[in-house]
């Protein structure tokens, strides 16, 4: 039987990255994953598809909608390519995942596919497709499984017309109509797909908002922005039935008066938040415990009930991003090697890859006022900067709040062009714990869309705001 210092079960990116971090820390590691490619739910069916297919949409209503002002004339009609579209999204996939397969032969890390289960708390059994199984022994072993889709009790996902996000990334047409089930993150972000494409898109959400756990400033911005895309919303609607009639999808709920609202499509994408995945983990026979929700119990250094085995990623506690995992995974197996590292939970950046995009890190106003936080705001409108105006993404802002006495950060909210990418200039100031004036007498290039972060930071230090 082979013998290792740490196996790790799962390979999306909290699993990949703690294999890595464990090998170059001199340990013997092996991952065990059930598909034949690695890079779980993320490479293959999440993050990193719907990216692939946000740019092509967004590049094709550019070319639609946007290139005659720019002074740019395409003779003729501009086509959607749905099959290439897809198979480029494919390729973007297959690269991603070969890389990470590079990644595991260059730490020297042991790849098994197959189902990985406990025997017990030191031996994972390894089921491969052709039905033998392999036993493996391991001083440490990290759970990665991740999550998936979930799903409401009454819903019949039948996986062409009724279907989630991994089947969106796949249709074999443009819809028609697509009624979105929830207006989180990864609806609205495959809504704004089809709607480029020309589908006419509904999101039913029941909450009296979309991006719910967000700042309520971004939800109203956001909401008003896909409304100008012509994206349709219908809110505090608790949806009751899904029936699938041909190639016809009717949805019935009810609206905040109780009455019965019907929404007729082609496809139906239900997209309310995702589930941790522990399916034939066989956790019991380890010791490891579960929540009622399915989530494995840990401590605050990520061990489970049985201090050999740690949990990471979507399957425990904890916002489900692929960053967050693999800050964990790093950290897990730091903690393996005797390290001290750490992890602050408040400083995860959330972010939706909508156009606008959507970024935000720290607390919101809705948090601050509950916790009974003094603290004030700066804001700053993309529309006044000269780099939104020349690139024509002139919706948004940025908000920064800070602490009314001491003028540390305490959440940053933005929501504008790449905004993906200048949230973190606010999770590096707040890990430094700066103050708003910190920020401010920062120099930003110009022009920038980073100089909405240094003008926020103004506003906030006193209404102090340069150009507006």
């Amino acid at each position: 039987m082979t013998q290792y210092d740490v196996a790790v079960i799962g390979s999306g990116p909290g699993g990949y990255v703690a294999a890595i971090r464990c090998a170059q820390l001199g340990m013997k590691t092996a991952i065990i994953e059930k598909y034949s490619t690695l890079g779980g739910t993320c490479l293959n069916v999440g993050c990193i598809p719907s990216k692939a297919l946000l740019d092509s949409s967004h590049h094709y209503e550019d070319a639609v909608k946007h290139f005659e002002e720019h002074g740019i004339e395409i003779p003729g009609e501009v086509k959607v390519n749905l099959e290439k579209m897809i198979s480029r999204k494919q390729g973007v996939v297959d690269m991603t995942t070969k890389g990470i397969q590079f990644l595991m032969d260059k730490n020297k890390i042991d790849v098994f596919e197959g189902v990985g289960s406990f025997k017990d708390a030191s031996h994972v059994n390894i089921k491969k497709n052709d039905g033998k199984t392999e036993t493996i022994e391991a001083k440490n072993i990290i759970i990665a499984t991740g999550s998936k889709p979930s799903n409401l009790p009454f819903i019949k996902l039948d996986k062409e017309r009724v279907i989630t996000s991994t089947e969106a990334l796949k249709l074999p047409e443009i819809p028609k109509h697509m009624i979105v089930i929830g207006g989180g993150v990864i609806g609205l972000e495959l809504g704004q797909v089809y709607k480029r494409l020309g589908a006419e898109v509904t999101v039913v959400e029941f909450m009296d908002r979309i991006i719910a756990n967000m700042d309520s400033a971004l939800s109203k911005e956001l909401m008003k922005t896909m409304k100008k895309q012509k994206v349709k919303f219908e809110l505090s609607h608790k949806v009751k039935s899904v029936e699938r009639k041909g190639n016809e999808v009717i949805v019935k709920a009810d609206n905040k008066k109780g009455e019965e609202v019907t929404f007729t499509g082609d496809y139906c994408l239900v997209s309310v938040g995702r589930r941790p995945y522990t399916d034939g983990l066989n956790a019991e026979a380890a010791g490891v415990k579960l929540t009622e929700r399915g989530m494995i119990e840990v401590n605050d250094h990520l061990q489970t009930a049985v201090p050999n085995i740690y949990a990471i990623g979507d399957v425990v506690r904890g916002a489900m991003l692929a960053h967050k995992a693999e800050e964990e995974g790093t950290m897990v197996a730091e903690l393996i090697a005797g390290q001290k590292p750490h992890i602050d939970y408040n400083l995860i950046p959330g972010v939706v890859y909508t156009w606008p995009e959507v970024a935000a890190v720290g607390k919101t106003e809705e948090e601050l006022k509950e916790a009974g936080v003094e603290y004030k705001a700066g804001q700053f409108p993309m529309r006044a900067l000269g780099r939104s105006r020349a690139s024509g993404d002139v919706d948004g802002f940025v908000k920064i709040l800070a602490d009314k006495k001491t003028d540390e950060v305490l959440g940053v909210h933005m929501i504008g062009a790449r905004c993906a990418d200048l949230i973190t200039e606010a999770v590096t100031a707040m890990e430094f714990r700066a103050s708003a004036e910190d920020m401010a007498r920062m120099s930003h290039a110009h022009p920038t869309y980073a100089e909405a972060v240094k003008e926020a930071a103004l506003a906030a230090t006193g209404d102090r705001a340069l150009h507006v």
